[in-house]
């Protein structure tokens, strides 16, 4: 049997990592400014993580819903207390595109209603209903392409008010900050008018916090920054530092039902171990606050040596945190491949031409620092 060949692969196989770093089956470091597509929020094979974990799966790996699992109660404690939603609910899967699946199947539960808007250039997730709401027509396939959505584009309330308004909309989903499409920013007055009118409307607000939530933002969550509160939350990547795991946090206005939600392996054992052990690290460690201030450095540093011409076909830098896009006059593949090939260091990317940086929360200035001095030796400055 052969793999089933649907990505396009470097030619690297990676065998171990520490921190922001990884090797290689040669032995060749590499920089991490990509973290595995945002997942590795507190650092590759962080101790307190390996040692937690490993106890757990000496004890018990799984066990089935159907039981007391007195770790998932501590999990939500932990994270309601971490995020400042100590009053919601949550519940918990496997991953992002089923997180969002979830809460706008709970959505719908509550007000009755099928019509979603999104975002241009939104990404949600590749399963049926997180990939209607997903702004890619090249990955939804004619079995889930049920008319569902209206996408609408970012920071211009006035489309998103004149659909609310017809009092049809079900739930209106939000990446306050865009990841495959281009990290680009939600602004406050938008989302606040946006709350506002879902609060009129008795529309669903929800936030897909998968890529930009979890501290990368600078704040626990990237709409702390813009001053509301989502009616569901979805969580995943980083909750775990890589083994699968999600979460939706639900609103007190929402009712559970037996039977209503479910899932087979979400919330398992060895995850809520693991999920416990990375707030843990993130707590101790300040890894939050190390977001936003290496975050800034980065961002600030960027925009100056454009500024001072030392960084060619950059056009625009821009994010919050650890969740930077740098917009580039030129396709992004020969400078990310050269980062990768020549300069030993992982990064991202979105569109045609944006480099995308999501590395773990743990990023030293150092690190950030021989980054910059990477990229300025790619772009030939």
């Amino acid at each position: 049997m052969q793999l089933f060949d649907v990505y396009p692969l470097f030619d690297i196989a990676i065998e171990r990592g520490k921190g922001c770093h990884v090797w290689d089956e040669n032995g060749q470091e590499y920089l991490d400014l990509y973290g595995g597509h945002a997942v590795i929020s507190i650092g590759h094979c962080h101790p307190h993580y390996v040692e937690a974990m490993t106890q757990q799966l000496n004890k018990l790996g799984f066990y089935s819903n159907s039981v007391q699992n007195p770790l998932q109660k501590e999990l939500a404690q932990r994270l309601g207390k971490a995020s400042g939603y100590e009053d919601y609910q949550i519940f918990l899967i496997n991953s992002g595109a089923e997180a969002n699946e979830n809460a706008l199947k709970l959505a719908s539960f509550y007000n009755g209603r099928t019509r979603v808007l999104s975002m241009e250039k939104a990404f949600h997730g590749r399963t049926s209903l997180a990939v209607e709401v997903t702004n890619n027509p090249k990955i939804i396939a004619p079995i889930n392409a049920n008319g569902h959505v209206t996408y609408l584009p970012i920071n211009d309330i006035q489309p998103w008010k004149e659909e609310i308004e017809k009092g049809d909309v079900c739930a209106v989903i939000v990446e306050c900050i865009q990841g495959v499409g281009g990290i680009r920013c939600v602004t406050k007055e938008f989302l606040q008018e946006l709350r506002i009118l879902c609060d009129q409307h008795n529309t669903v607000l929800i936030c897909d916090e998968i890529q930009c939530g979890y501290g990368r933002s600078g704040k626990f969550f990237a709409h702390q920054h813009l001053d509301v509160k989502p009616d569901i939350i979805t969580v995943a990547k980083g909750i775990c530092n890589g083994f699968p795991m999600s979460g939706v946090l639900i609103s007190p206005k929402f009712q559970p039902v037996y039977g209503q939600l479910g899932t087979t392996f979400g919330g398992n054992h060895l995850g809520c171990a693991g999920a416990i052990a990375v707030l843990d690290v993130i707590e101790q460690e300040g890894l939050v606050e190390n977001a936003a201030k290496v975050g800034k450095y980065l961002i600030d540093t960027l925009k100056a040596e454009q500024a001072a011409g030392n960084l060619p076909h950059v056009v625009d830098i821009r994010g919050k945190g650890l969740m930077i896009g740098i917009e580039l006059d030129i396709p992004y593949k020969e400078p990310r491949t050269r980062l990768i090939k020549e300069e030993h260091c992982f990064t991202g990317c979105s569109g045609t031409n944006v480099i995308r940086l999501l590395p773990p929360l743990c990023l030293s200035m150092n690190e950030a620092k021989q980054f910059i001095e990477k990229f300025k030796k790619v772009l030939g400055a």
